[in-house]
């Protein structure tokens, strides 16, 4: 448990990002995911709110938990806390799910429907950069590890939550929600920018790719300070304008053409 946990530090080499311990692992994590997602999704896809919003809530308090476990082990493993702490606020891309989801378990109103939103738009994307494309965590600690596994699972909470808001029809995707869709974000990558600056750090990648896909962007503007972080940026935005515009425009087609059928089985039993 020592050496789980990281204790005195790791004293097995870290096997890799994309090893076969990698793959596996977080394809592991991955099935978990979908099939409870699924299961879950379609058990409570005709229940009351009450019922699908309680799985929400075991969600928010479990990714938390987790999170809370993992700051924990890392500030009392350490022999200098006050360094520690730099890269432990919820100010990553992923670490807004820590946020979001229990904003859309236990809100209500619009601020709840652009919460499962922002949930459902982030989370699927944020578990499969957080494992697959995590190559700074699996370079650096072994598979089985405190610090990949608590980040796997967190990961995969979000990806959950994201297919289960789908799958449960809690999403809304309304247009008229965008706007504060893009405030949560626009939010969080300022603080994370101040915090990038006054602390020396890089969270939301907003100074560097880290071994991420992000690389592929910085090199591309030879680590601009300033248009790297910018570009980031406008990904984000893109992302949430092109998810919101292709479900909406897919629940409209199939939406209606559901419709129709149920209109037309409705005429012939009357006939």
């Amino acid at each position: 448990m020592k050496e789980f946990f990281g204790y005195g530090g790791y004293s097995r080499e870290p096997e890799g990002y994309m090893s076969w311990q990698h793959l596996v692992f977080v394809t592991s994590l991955m099935i978990i995911m979908v099939a409870l997602a699924v299961t879950l999704g379609k058990r409570y896809r005709h229940s009351g709110d009450k019922d699908k919003n309680r799985v929400l809530i075991i969600s928010a308090i479990l990714i938390d938990a987790f999170e809370i476990l993992k700051i924990i082990v890392i500030m009392t493993r350490t022999d200098d806390p006050a360094s520690a702490w730099r890269g432990l606020l919820p100010l990553f891309l992923c670490s807004i799910q820590l946020i979001t989801i229990p904003l859309a378990a236990f809100a209500k109103g619009r601020v709840k429907e652009s919460a499962l939103d922002f949930v459902f738009i982030f989370g699927i994307l944020g578990a499969v950069l957080g494992t697959y494309a995590a190559g700074q965590n699996y370079a650096a600690y072994p598979v089985l590890s405190m610090d990949n596994v608590v980040s796997g699972i967190t990961h995969s909470i979000s990806g959950f939550a994201s297919l289960y808001i789908v799958i449960s029809g809690m999403a809304s995707m309304k247009k008229k929600n965008v706007p504060i869709l893009f405030a949560i974000l626009l939010s969080f990558c300022v603080m994370a920018m101040v915090a990038n600056l006054t602390l020396d750090y890089n969270y939301m990648f907003l100074m560097r790719g880290d071994g991420t896909p992000y690389d592929l962007l910085y090199n591309l503007v030879g680590g601009n300070a300033v248009i790297y972080p910018i570009l980031v940026v406008l990904l984000f935005i893109i992302y949430i304008t092109a998810f919101v515009f292709i479900y909406n425009y897919f629940a409209n087609k199939y939406g209606a053409a559901s419709k129709e059928e149920s209109t037309e089985e409705k005429e012939t039993v009357t006939v």
